[in-house]
């Protein structure tokens, strides 16, 4: 797996720009990753850790579970944002599966900036596209520092 940043930054609500794109990420999808996702997430469909029983069900091979995904998308937002961001939604649907021998790549682009509640948030639409096409679109929503943040 690729990572979006070598190093953590710390971006604030003053740092970002409506219509700012994210750097890509490539998610190289493994046997292992997708069974380690589903069974970290506590996920013990057959379909996401036996390839038979998967393809009895008429899967080709084994694929990633939501939780997975939902995890990965995270990790995108707060790869690019620092530490100091706060997940506080995560919309996203499935299209696509991503089966092993796949690569993911992760998109995203700020779609709108506000204040709400005595917190500043940015909203995020991402994409993680394989070579089937989407396999998860949806929207984020992140809270970030108001001020710049030193960075390392």
């Amino acid at each position: 797996m690729n990572s979006v940043n070598q190093a953590f930054q710390n971006l604030s609500f003053a740092d970002i720009e409506v219509g700012q794109k994210l750097p890509g990420l490539d998610i190289d999808v493994t046997t292992e990753l997708v069974v380690a996702g589903a069974m970290a997430s506590r996920d013990y469909q057959d379909v996401h850790h036996n390839k038979a029983n998967a393809q009895k069900l008429g899967s080709k091979d084994i694929f990633m579970n939501i939780l997975t995904t939902n995890g990965l998308v995270g990790r995108y937002i707060t790869d690019w944002t620092g530490p100091l961001a706060v997940l506080r939604k995560v919309n996203i649907k499935l299209g696509a599966p991503n089966f092993p021998g796949e690569v993911m790549k992760l998109s995203g682009k700020v779609t709108d900036k506000s204040e709400q509640d005595g917190q500043s948030l940015v909203e995020i639409s991402v994409a993680g596209k394989n070579s089937m096409g989407n396999h998860v679109t949806g929207t984020v929503v992140v809270a970030l520092p108001q001020d710049s943040m030193p960075k390392e």
